[in-house]
């Protein structure tokens, strides 16, 4: 096979991988563009109002409630940042997104049984908080 038609190869597959993804990437533009019409910086200050302690269990609690592709959760995060919301949220708010599963519990409790998922997810909520702090003390370290 030449170099010719391995490129050609391989541009067919990248397109075809672009095509695959564009419908969601297209829905990541939606959101923050909801995201900034119908969220106001007066809403998440009133939510997140700056206690460190308070703005790292709201952010564990709203991510952990949030359903979404993880990568998602770092454009709502760096919209929250825009907004001047804390690292503690901001941290936790991507941590829960991730680990927390309180949508999924019910799916998660039938397939792994009550109390791995009980422990797993209260594992998660404390870890979501406790790295919210780390990574906040770490920020202001080396920021």
């Amino acid at each position: 096979m030449t170099i010719s038609e391995r490129f050609k190869e391989a541009l067919h597959g990248a397109l075809r991988s672009l095509l695959a993804i564009a419908p969601m990437l297209f829905a990541v533009i939606g959101l923050v563009g909801l995201f900034d019409v119908f969220v106001t910086p007066e809403m998440l200050h009133s939510l997140f109002i700056g206690n460190a302690l308070y703005d790292a269990l709201m952010g564990t609690l709203v991510g952990g409630i949030s359903v979404g592709q993880p990568f998602l959760s770092y454009i709502i995060g760096g919209e929250l940042l825009k907004e001047g919301v804390s690292y503690y949220a901001i941290s936790a708010f991507i941590l829960a997104w991730v680990t927390l599963g309180l949508v999924q519990l019910p799916l998660e409790w039938s397939l792994f049984g009550g109390r791995f998922t009980i422990i797993r997810n209260l594992l998660a909520l404390l870890f979501a908080m406790l790295i919210a702090f780390v990574t906040t003390v770490t920020i202001g370290v080396l920021g």
